[in-house]
C-alpha cells in the first residue's frame, strides 16, 4: 500500500480481509497477505487507480466485484 492516505489504505485492507474471510475456499488457495497483495493501490497524480483483475489467480468475477465495491467505498 502507498503512503498517500494511510487511513484509507488501512480501511481498504480491512475490507479485503472481510472479503477473504467471507469466502472460505480462499484460505485453501492463498494466504490473507497474498490476497491483499493481489490488489495494491497505485496512484496517478494523487488519485488512486482501481485495482485490476489478477491474471495469475483464478478469483472469479463476483469476488472481484466485491473488491471493486470495497475500493470505491474506501477511496471515492
Amino acid at each position: 500500500m502507498d503512503d498517500h492516505d494511510p487511513l484509507s489504505a488501512s480501511l481498504y485492507e480491512m475490507k479485503l480481509e472481510e472479503i477473504y474471510h467471507k469466502h472460505d475456499w480462499l484460505s485453501y488457495e492463498i494466504s490473507l497477505k497474498g490476497f491483499i497483495d493481489l490488489f495494491p493501490v497505485y496512484y496517478k497524480e494523487d488519485t488512486p487507480l482501481k485495482p485490476e483483475m489478477p491474471e495469475d489467480f483464478g478469483l472469479g468475477k463476483n469476488i472481484f466485484l466485491e473488491v471493486l465495491v470495497a475500493f470505491n467505498q474506501t477511496f471515492r
